[in-house]
């Protein structure tokens, strides 16, 4: 085998490891101008001068608007993990899992409120992004409700009412709405699950 022969196979290394390097400094890049400026407002121009890439390299490694906005959920997410709804699971009282549940959901929202809130804000208007979080945030949700549905006195509860309190109750907007109010994240997170224990008894 020649010299040149055996070479092959390291650039072919060499060259996926630099594209692995530059698909991550894109994404880096676009997340932290996600993080400051929001979604609808890194354009690519940006994001490609903040990776140090020309905007033909942002495109080659994400072709599409969702393509882009995957990478840079499925990157947040990794070093800002979610709330664990299987550790509420084991909590038998429905009361208490819905306050623990809330209190530390609320806690993450306001410590990730930076990139939350403007991602939330911008779904509405950027198409591509919606569809993304529908696809990354909405089963989230949902299994949180289906976490916190469990074990309710069915004689006294209306599901179709509980189910609908409990995604209102989980909204980030209802936590932004309650703490701008002056309420600290434990407060509003006892005060919804009263309203929520109230309100959908029969």
């Amino acid at each position: 085998m020649s010299a040149k022969t055996k070479s092959r196979p390291y650039r072919k290394r060499k060259r996926a490891r630099q594209e692995r390097e530059t698909r991550r400094r894109v994404t880096e890049a676009a997340v932290e101008l996600h993080r400051t400026q929001g979604p609808a407002a890194a354009a690519i121009t940006d994001i490609a001068k903040q990776a140090g890439v020309s905007r033909m390299t942002v495109y080659s490694h994400f072709p599409a608007e969702t393509d882009l906005f995957m990478a840079c959920s499925t990157h947040w997410a990794a070093s800002n993990p979610f709330p664990d709804p299987t550790a509420w699971a084991e909590i038998d009282d429905p009361h208490r899992r819905l306050g623990t549940a809330l209190d530390e959901l609320y806690r993450w929202y306001d410590d990730k409120q930076d990139m939350m809130g403007k991602v939330f804000r911008d779904l509405r208007t950027v198409d591509a992004l919606a569809e993304v979080m529908d696809e990354l945030w909405s089963p989230y949700v949902q299994q949180i409700v289906d976490t916190l549905a469990q074990g309710w006195p069915e004689e006294h509860t209306d599901k179709a009412e509980l189910t609908a309190a409990l995604k209102l109750a989980l909204d980030f907007d209802t936590w932004r709405l309650l703490t701008g109010s002056g309420l600290a994240n434990g407060a509003a997170a006892s005060l919804v699950t009263r309203m929520v224990t109230a309100g959908v008894a029969k």
